[in-house]
């Protein structure tokens, strides 16, 4: 791990996460809490499986994470985030905040997850019915679904599928992220190829 070398607290952050992939794998255990290497592989498409174990070390070494084998009958090592690597959960949501306007439209070579859209989804939309029963959405984009569950004002998302979901929204995800946020039309969407189950009547209560 190369450092700046300079006095400033910026410089020193860096020195720990400004390599290349560290912060992203930061975002994938912020989002799934306790990974398996596999998972992590998995949620990181392009990295050397070389480069994605220096990471890990130098971060455990930096007390950003941890490795601790998981108890039987599971037989893996799981990696998940120290308090001091869980307070780095603001810098990674506004920088996410601060690249959104640089998407546009996905190009075939980019890579997608169906779970990266977890962080947005739990920056922008809000329970605005509080105080009736809590509603599930349940997002698929090709890979494996998100749940996003809004219950007494809170809005959370997790990987995986979500309980007897009110709506399911399945298509590339531009499409369900933008009807998701109120920025595109359902029907327009529907055009355009996205398809649903239940009742899309349930986005009023967590749009933005």
């Amino acid at each position: 791990m190369k450092s700046y070398r300079q006095y400033c607290g910026l410089a020193k952050a860096l020195d720990v996460v400004g390599d290349r992939w560290t912060l992203l794998l930061v975002r994938e255990l912020l989002i799934r809490g306790a990974c398996r290497y596999t998972d992590l592989r998995e949620g990181l498409p392009g990295i050397a499986t070389n480069l994605l174990a220096t990471r890990l070390k130098e971060l455990e070494q930096a007390g950003v994470l941890i490795g601790e084998q998981a108890p039987p009958p599971v037989a893996a090592k799981l990696f998940r985030l120290t308090a001091r690597g869980q307070a780095l959960a603001p810098a990674v949501r506004a920088l996410g905040l601060w690249g959104a306007p640089l998407l546009g439209q996905p190009k075939r070579s980019e890579a997608f997850r169906t779970h990266w859209l977890a962080l947005p989804a739990e920056m922008h939309l809000k329970d605005h019915s509080p105080e009736q029963a809590p509603v599930s959405i349940e997002l698929r984009t090709g890979d494996a679904p998100l749940a996003i569950e809004a219950a007494e004002g809170q809005v959370r998302a997790r990987p995986g599928a979500a309980e007897a979901p009110a709506l399911a929204l399945s298509g590339r995800p531009e499409l369900v992220f933008g009807v998701l946020m109120g920025k595109m039309g359902f029907k327009a969407a529907q055009e355009a190829g996205m398809s649903h189950q239940g009742d899309p009547g349930v986005l009023k209560r967590i749009r933005p």
